[in-house]
């Protein structure tokens, strides 16, 4: 049989494992959630602190190479040339690591905080509102995306560099482990814990978009917002990332996510022109004095004495998400970074995300506040009332031209969280293929539809349950093991580049060659 084989062994046993929890979750959801419940309790209430530690230990990592003796090491050598334009790159890394999830969380978050702040703060206070504004731009700021970055660097290195056709984390640590490991036991128990953290991670963005979406066509059609309109979301995504995928990663993945820039540039640039302008301005300012503030605060805080909930609720289960979510983006955005040094993937990951994720709060999350601060739309008591998608919708068609606004944002929303879908459909096939000999090809194009159709049907079961929660739940505590091998992997990175390269001048090809033949 011609063209990529699957990996039988990580492909059923992933298949298995997920099934096994669905499962059980369908038969018994109450059992099953019961004990995941107990699951999140311990992990976030007795090793929380890990998952803050491992963030800040992320960004300096990050610092030292984008400043270091290795920053120019360009990926695919000193001649590689980049396969993406610049924007084209950037678009289809920031699509495929935040998806719909910043177009829920960038304006809505803040009306959390708002009724439930941190740090002490009474709740609908103006101080209360000038952290609830910030707050979420430091969820999704530079210590969250230096988390996304953490594994890219090493899986683009063995792509490029160590000319490896293969995309698996196991792979990535043989610097450290050695090629029996990553080949053995304990490679498959590493990319098994990968892909099972990744449904749980695509699960949670499904969660949050599909019903963000239906709230937004039941206002354009005047009709309710049910499962079945939910069903039919999911239909709709299904296709439209099943058919990217198809497509391959050039034609699907890549032109979605330039239809998306585009898109964006549209939503948020209307808003930004014909909503409150100078309160967007002022409040984003204000933000980001408090966030330089009180960065070195919030990234340690962990309310050990009056154990009010906040950071086990919100911080470490941020920081949880984005670790199972990293694995994903550091795979994806490593296939498409040939020609980028280690410096300008950081800096664009790092600061062209968080930049990118604060645009969103800094209009959408503050045109929301501001309509609630001045009673022109009670979005708090819509939030409390009805819930989240209604409140993020109610904000849309408050606006100038709500409706025209309404059916961008909404063909936005449904291209945003697709690019997401069909990026981790791609990844999860090119983890379950064989390393194949020579150059690297596209996962084979059933083998990538099983993988999107699976991951909507697992979130729709679920969702249609009520259970989608423990499989979020799941994702966070797989996260903790992943830590491990994420360290690992900076170690193993750090060993090429001192094996390769040496005093970091001049790279060392006999060796990368030499490398090249043995696998």
């Amino acid at each position: 049989m011609n063209g990529p084989q699957i990996d039988k062994t990580i492909f059923w046993v992933s298949l298995i494992v997920i099934l096994g929890l669905v499962i059980p979750l369908i038969i018994a959801p109450e059992a099953g959630q019961e004990l995941l419940g107990g699951l999140l309790s311990i992990t976030t209430g007795n090793l929380g602190w890990s998952y803050l530690w491992f963030t800040i230990l992320a960004f300096g990592v990050l610092v030292y190479f984008a400043t270091g003796k290795y920053s120019h090491v360009k990926f695919g050598g000193p001649d590689a040339e980049p396969e993406f334009s610049l924007p084209s790159w950037i678009a289809m890394l920031f699509c495929a690591g935040i998806g719909a999830s910043v177009l829920y969380w960038g304006t809505i978050e803040w009306a959390y905080y708002y009724s439930g702040p941190p740090l002490d703060i009474e709740a609908g206070t103006p101080k209360a509102a000038e952290f609830a504004a910030m707050y979420g731009m430091f969820h999704w700021g530079f210590t969250a995306w230096a988390v996304y970055c953490i594994p890219t660097l090493p899986l683009a290195y063995l792509l490029w560099n160590r000319k490896r056709s293969v995309l698996r984390l196991s792979a990535a640590c043989e610097g450290v482990i050695g090629k029996k490991a990553a080949n053995g036991l304990l490679g498959k128990v590493i990319d098994i814990l990968f892909m099972f953290g990744l449904i749980g991670g695509v699960g949670t963005s499904m969660g949050l978009g599909t019903p963000m979406l239906s709230a937004g066509i039941a206002e354009l059609f005047g009709v309710a917002r049910d499962f079945k309109l939910d069903v039919i979301v999911v239909i709709i995504w299904a296709i439209i990332f099943g058919m990217s995928v198809y497509s391959g990663l050039e034609k699907g993945i890549k032109r979605l996510s330039d239809v998306n820039l585009i898109l964006i540039i549209v939503v948020l640039g209307f808003t930004f022109l014909f909503g409150p302008t100078v309160f967007m301005i002022s409040t984003f300012t204000n933000s980001v004095g408090l966030l330089v503030q009180n960065f070195i605060y919030m990234s340690f805080w962990m309310d050990p004495i009056d154990k009010g909930g906040f950071p086990e609720g919100w911080t470490i289960f941020y920081w949880a998400w984005w670790i199972a979510y990293a694995p994903f983006m550091g795979l994806f955005v490593a296939r498409i970074s040939r020609g980028r040094t280690i410096r300008q993937l950081i800096v664009a990951e790092v600061v062209g995300g968080t930049m990118g994720c604060w645009i969103f709060f800094a209009i959408l999350g503050n045109t929301s506040m501001y309509f609630d601060l001045n009673g022109i739309v009670p979005i708090s008591q819509i939030l409390s009332d009805v819930g989240a998608p209604e409140a993020i919708i109610a904000t849309i068609v408050a606006l100038p031209i709500g409706t025209v606004i309404l059916v961008i944002f909404v063909v936005l929303a449904f291209i945003f969280g697709a690019t997401t879908l069909d990026s981790s459909a791609f990844t999860l096939a090119a983890v379950a293929t064989q390393e194949q000999k020579g150059e690297m090809q596209e996962p084979a194009r059933w083998h990538r539809l099983f993988w999107a159709f699976m991951l909507a049907g697992v979130s729709l079961s679920l969702m249609y349950l009520g259970g989608l929660k423990p499989l979020q739940t799941a994702s966070v505590v797989v996260a903790l093991p992943l830590m491990g091998v994420l360290i690992v992997m900076v170690l193993s990175f750090k060993n090429w580049l001192v094996e390769d390269y040496g005093d970091g001048t001049e790279p060392a090809s006999t060796v990368v060659v030499s490398e090249a033949k043995k696998s």
